[in-house]
């Protein structure tokens, strides 16, 4: 009697121990609980013995978490096949609210073997440090206006009124340079609120120097260039649009894409009865974020502006038809969307949905940089033995 080839290993994994769970493939066997495991390159190891043996195929799935991709990394690099599952997808009955991290490692292995997972795809690490940089940008945004939020409120509570405009310019800046107040304290905390502020510029312009100067090394390069042909999208929105969607090649349809960006409508249907509610908005929500915004662009007539013919120089002739030709269309659906009565917001979340049918056919037809990187763990992070 031969035994099942494949073995599923379901993983919870945290950042000092993961817990660890196993079954085979035959229907109706035992998901068997192995304990728990180390994290480090050698436990991974002393783990991968511990499984049973004549198992030549091995399934090892975790959810996606803040513990990162490098387990996935690692165990395909020594020959394994590992899934990344998104937790939203993962299949849970509605009363059961006991969670432990052994019962979550026996619920992945179990789903694995009978197919309800959904994986989600693994950047690789130069990906993933563009990834990085980006949302670093986007954090250093929110913060900025975090911090002149919290200075305004002071003024506010204060009574503190600027006769001119907070244009925040140098002008503004040596006016809150010489603010006071009643008592000691409150000049100082008015200071530590205007350091906060103009500290902020400063960060945000070091990282998006970085993104420019990064991106010319980047294997996704040509597709971040085809990108700009857009109107709406400069060199800042689309890396962040590429780094967040990742090689749009391992997608089949463009429908594919709009479901994982949650720029679908969710539906609800019982019998005849068929309603459609809001935006699912699941998946990347920096991908899904750059969309939108770059589709009120599509407000305006269909025109070259002043940057766009920089962005375009560096194109090939028919793709910089295409790219003009799209833009008429998506123009012309955007008025006949108003046209019908339409939501401003609803028609730019259409126009963005069709802006990534488009990301979708350009990705597939732009030659990408060969890959030179290694899948490795980088040596800055570490030993972990």
């Amino acid at each position: 009697m031969t035994q099942p080839s494949t073995l599923s290993v379901g993983l919870d994994v945290h950042q000092d121990a993961m817990a660890v769970a196993s079954v085979v493939q035959d229907h109706g066997a035992e998901v068997v609980s192995l304990g728990t495991s180390g994290t480090r390159p050698c436990d991974l190891d002393q783990l991968i013995r511990r499984l049973p043996s004549k198992r030549p195929h091995l399934v090892v799935v975790y959810e996606a978490g803040p513990c990162g991709a490098w387990l996935s990394r690692d165990l395909t690099h020594q020959g394994h096949v590992c899934w990344v599952v998104a937790p939203s997808l993962i299949p849970q009955k509605p009363g059961d609210r006991v969670t432990t991290h052994r019962r979550d490692a026996i619920q992945l292995a179990r789903l694995m073997r009978s197919g309800d997972l959904t994986p989600v795809d693994v950047p690789t690490v130069a990906d993933d440090a563009m990834r990085d940089l980006g949302r670093a940008r986007e954090e250093a945004i929110r913060d900025l206006k975090t911090a002149k939020f919290r200075l305004k409120a002071f003024r506010l509570r204060q009574d503190i009124r600027d006769t001119g405009r907070a244009t925040w310019g140098p002008a503004h800046l040596r006016w809150l340079s010489e603010v006071g107040g009643p008592t000691p304290a409150q000049p100082m905390v008015f200071q530590a609120y205007v350091r906060a502020v103009t500290a902020h510029p400063a960060r945000l312009q070091r990282l998006a120097q970085a993104l420019h100067e990064q991106v010319n090394t980047w294997r996704l390069q040509p597709v971040v260039e085809a990108r700009q042909s857009r109107r709406g999208v400069q060199c800042t929105v689309a890396v962040t649009l590429v780094a967040a969607l990742g090689d749009l090649t391992r997608v089949d349809h463009p429908r594919q894409l709009m479901s994982a960006l949650g720029l679908i409508p969710s539906a609800s249907s019982s019998g005849d009865r068929r309603r459609q509610g809001g935006l699912t908005k699941a998946g990347n929500t920096h991908a899904r974020r750059a969309l939108v915004e770059g589709a009120w662009a599509s407000r305006d007539p269909a025109q070259v502006s002043r940057p766009l013919p920089w962005r375009l120089e560096t194109l090939p002739t028919p793709r910089q038809e295409i790219s003009w030709q799209a833009h008429v269309r998506l123009c012309q659906r955007e008025r006949r969307l108003i046209g019908r009565g339409k939501h401003p917001n609803h028609v730019v979340v259409a126009i963005a949905r069709e802006r990534s049918a488009l990301i979708w056919a350009m990705a597939r037809e732009v030659p990408l940089t060969p890959e030179t990187e290694t899948v490795e763990r980088p040596e800055a992070v570490g030993p972990r033995c």
